[in-house]
């Protein structure tokens, strides 16, 4: 059987699955994907390899109770009997107190992830483009290291009370870093797209080579709060700390940065400066993503932060019920909307700062107020009168995306980019930020 089923073969497979239910309601999620990567250090190609995937998973509930099976064989008896596994443990799992049970047909906005560029790749594809970016930073003598990630797959799921989705994707990841021979020097970059044609892995590649080179001879900075220029690469792995906690429950139970003494919430309130918005659009052009969430809920445009304000609050259906709301599914995109200028616009347009390439180690020191620790690497840089003028010495941060847009100067034009922690990819704009706090220095690069 084909790993990357259409819509019909979907629908014909999940049908077939349903029709082996004897639960009072069953759920059925299908996926399948072949990726293909290859990886490259010291300037050689070290691996190239590729994976597909296939997977089913049932869940079967009895009232309040349920239980889940999983298998990666199709033939009608596996099916029939990871149907029956998945009867077997409900009968046996104890009541679940919050199980809402299935929802009927949704409708879904049309979104378009899928680009038969990306769909297309082959090895020789992918080492053509490695190729590419290898002779970027051979031709300084520099040690390149770096790795591409392509996937083309589906996802679908359909339930016995009617509900049928389906929604193909492909993606592609890029990143790499260059070092001087010597190791003083170190320089980054990450690209990430739906579409394999946007991605120019020589142009990308001159960025890290140029990071890499300006940053050799850096010079030590006293540790205090620096006016800021994050790239969105720096910017993406603050923020989705941010994005990760905009679950209403845990505000209202106290236990978030969006919740207030006596069991409020800071829903309606502002919290940043009014230039934020933050908000999800699973038809966005540069960021599409599936137009239905985990349990089949249909997938909005949501303002999160408009203007500064929160606007919404992620809701189970269990907890909606709850509370006597709609229930707002958690996004499957986030856009940060920003401004028109460029970076080096910002950076023509500042006195005095610090531009930073990437924040890495990310860990956080305070939930409620989103307080996060981490470093600087691959590219830190003093600007003066408008002009970066030497390289600095990388920085522990101590710092939370909240205060750190409520301290905003300035906001660049959205970029799409992939989180060096989570490996999400995000459309987020450079950003100018005062007072951003440096703890202490790394003598790592």
């Amino acid at each position: 059987m084909a790993v990357i089923l259409t819509e019909a073969e979907a629908k014909a497979l999940l049908q077939k699955v349903l029709s082996y239910s004897k639960a009072d309601e069953c759920e059925v999620n299908l996926s399948g994907e072949e990726r293909g990567n290859i990886r490259y250090a010291r300037n050689e190609v070290s691996t190239s390899g590729a994976t597909i995937n296939q997977n089913l998973q049932v869940q079967s509930s009895f009232g309040k109770k349920v239980g889940v099976a999983t298998i990666d064989e199709f033939d009608d008896a596996s099916l029939e009997k990871v149907v029956r596994r998945a009867e077997e443990l409900a009968q046996l799992a104890p009541e679940n107190p919050e199980h809402m049970g299935v929802l009927g047909p949704q409708q879904y906005l049309k979104t378009n992830g899928y680009f038969e560029s990306t769909a297309k790749i082959t090895p020789a594809i992918r080492a053509e483009a490695v190729a590419k970016s290898l002779e970027t930073s051979g031709n300084q003598k520099l040690a390149a290291a770096g790795f591409l990630d392509d996937y083309r797959g589906y996802s679908a799921m359909m339930n016995s009370k009617g509900l049928f989705a389906y929604y193909p994707s492909t993606n592609v990841n890029f990143s790499l870093t260059v070092r001087t021979e010597d190791g003083t020097g170190s320089g980054y970059v990450t690209r990430g797209y739906s579409d394999f044609a946007k991605l120019d892995t020589a142009a990308a590649s001159k960025i890290a080579v140029q990071k890499c080179l300006g940053s050799v001879g850096a010079k030590a900075l006293e540790p205090g709060k620096y006016t800021v220029i994050l790239e969105p690469t720096a910017a993406a792995v603050l923020l989705e700390n941010l994005f990760f906690n905009l679950d209403a429950r845990s505000a209202d139970e106290g236990r978030s940065f969006l919740s207030k003494p006596g069991g409020k919430t800071k829903l309606g309130e502002k919290i940043v400066d009014e230039r934020v918005t933050i908000y999800s659009d699973p038809t966005h052009p540069e960021l599409p993503a599936s137009p239905w969430s985990g349990d089949g809920r249909a997938q909005e445009k949501v303002n999160w932060i408009e203007k500064g304000v929160v606007k919404n609050m992620a809701y189970s259906r269990y907890w909606a019920q709850k509370k006597g709301v709609k229930a707002v599914p958690y996004p499957n995109n986030v856009i940060m909307a920003g401004g028109t200028a460029s970076l080096a616009d910002m950076i023509k347009n500042t006195q005095r700062g610090i531009l930073v390439t990437k924040l890495w180690y990310i860990r956080s020191v305070d939930p409620q107020t989103l307080l996060l620790t981490g470093l600087t690497r691959d590219g830190t840089f003093y600007i003066e009168n408008g002009k970066i003028k030497h390289p600095v010495k990388n920085f522990r941060f101590n710092e939370s995306p909240v205060i750190m847009l409520n301290n905003l100067e300035a906001l660049g034009k959205p970029e799409r980019v992939v989180s060096t922690e989570s490996d999400s990819n995000y459309l987020i704009p450079p950003m100018k930020i005062r007072e951003f706090t440096f703890s202490s220095l790394s003598d790592a690069v």
